[in-house]
């Protein structure tokens, strides 16, 4: 008897900073959310696409739940809430040790009837107290999920959580076409590898108050010629951008060069500006030009 094909949304949720997005790219096998110690590093709802012979998991990374503090924020909990709609499997992510929570988020996600897998993650190290307290935690607030402890780092257990998730998504056939990867365009991986690295050369606020956009994309014999504009708040936060003598932006865009030769294999010119627009963090208009509102 031919076995029949499964095919869901698996949406991978949770507080900032729990390894969602070094979890979400073991689990497609490809490098598709950026990865940075700091939280919040994760701005849209990235789709990641594994195809089998009999099935197609369609995951999403979303921004980590948090309580927002300006207009920009108030778009990414609708990234989280609109992925809860969707969903047919819930991997919910924790940290070993955490203790927070979004109890609306929670509810949410159990009165949906959704199954969900609860992973603790980060257990290379943690003594098995701290393992089992936070287990209890969890696993009290859901008591329906099924339960895993991995590290993501190192990829443990990650193949388990994912023959469970074959193993709960529904029978239909695939969403998207077989050869794609993700839901997302080259311009926006580009975006986020430079986004990567001002998170990680930068301090404080300046992170935070960037935003990336890919101006033009040349592909030539040879070389793909990038021109990228990054934009702040503040002048201030430009100059602080450039650095001595241009030295910190230069750092940015060598490290930025080499990461999207690795990603498209082929050598790249990239060229990198900085303009300000104040507030754009708050203002819709800037918002929705950025692709946070439709």
């Amino acid at each position: 008897m031919e076995a029949k094909h499964k095919a869901g949304f698996v949406n991978i949720v949770g507080n900032p900073n729990v390894g969602k997005s070094t979890m979400m790219n073991f689990l497609v096998g490809e490098r598709l959310s950026i990865i940075t110690s700091k939280a919040q590093t994760t701005r849209h709802r990235i789709m990641g696409i594994v195809n089998g012979a009999d099935f197609q998991i369609v995951y999403s990374d979303t921004p980590g739940i948090l309580q927002p503090a300006y207009k920009m924020q108030e778009v990414l909990m609708n990234f989280v809430n609109s992925a809860i709609k969707d969903a047919d499997v819930f991997v919910y992510v924790v940290e070993v040790g955490e203790k927070n929570h979004s109890q609306e988020i929670i509810d949410k996600i159990i009165d949906s009837k959704i199954p969900i897998i609860l992973v603790v993650n980060k257990i290379d190290g943690k003594s098995d107290e701290v393992i089992s307290e936070t287990k209890e935690y969890w696993t009290t607030l859901m008591p329906e999920a099924t339960y895993f402890e991995t590290s993501a780092l190192l990829g443990l257990n990650i193949e388990a959580v994912r023959d469970k998730i074959i193993e709960l998504l529904p029978e239909s056939p695939a969403y998207f076409p077989k050869d794609e990867l993700t839901d997302k365009p080259m311009r926006f991986f580009i975006s986020e590898i430079i986004r990567e690295k001002i998170l990680l050369n930068y301090k404080k606020e300046i992170p935070y108050s960037v935003e990336v956009a890919v101006e033009s994309y040349l592909e030539e014999d040879n070389i793909t010629r990038i021109t990228a504009l990054i934009f702040t708040e503040r002048e201030s936060q430009k100059a602080i951008l450039i650095g001595h003598k241009g030295e910190a932006i230069k750092r940015v865009g060598t490290q930025a060069r080499q990461d999207i030769e690795a990603f498209i294999g082929k050598k790249v010119f990239l060229e990198i500006r900085i303009k300000v627009i104040k507030d754009w963090r708050n203002d819709n208009l800037t918002l929705s030009r950025f692709g946070y509102i439709c």
